[in-house]
């Protein structure tokens, strides 16, 4: 099967992304396991941001860097447990032909 890649769009607020970054992970955590359980590999599209404290994509801008390393034709799964869905992905999403799953809390 081939890689879904896995992005997760955060929240205006730095304060917001720091404090639903556990829930994030455990969801995280729980989404990747199902799919694996499927026989699906899932790829996280952008990292963990140890100076911001968190692993959300937080600016359109970094969410078209984002968006420019994953194949255009790949599965993304668009995971979120923050408290506003925002438009960081939005842009990168117009663009991408691949099937788009969201999971949302």
């Amino acid at each position: 099967m081939e890689t879904i890649y896995l992005v997760a769009s955060g929240d205006l607020r730095l304060s917001a992304n720091r404090n639903c970054e556990a829930a994030q992970a455990e969801m995280e955590k729980q989404l990747i396991a199902a799919v694996e359980r499927e026989g699906g590999k899932v790829k996280r599209a952008h990292p963990f941001d140890p100076v911001k404290g968190h692993g959300f994509i937080d600016s359109q801008k970094y969410g078209l860097e984002v968006f420019s390393r994953i194949p255009k034709d790949a599965p993304v799964i668009v995971a979120e447990a923050v408290w506003q869905y925002t438009h960081h992905v939005l842009p990168g999403l117009l663009e991408h032909r691949g099937p788009v799953l969201t999971v949302a809390n």
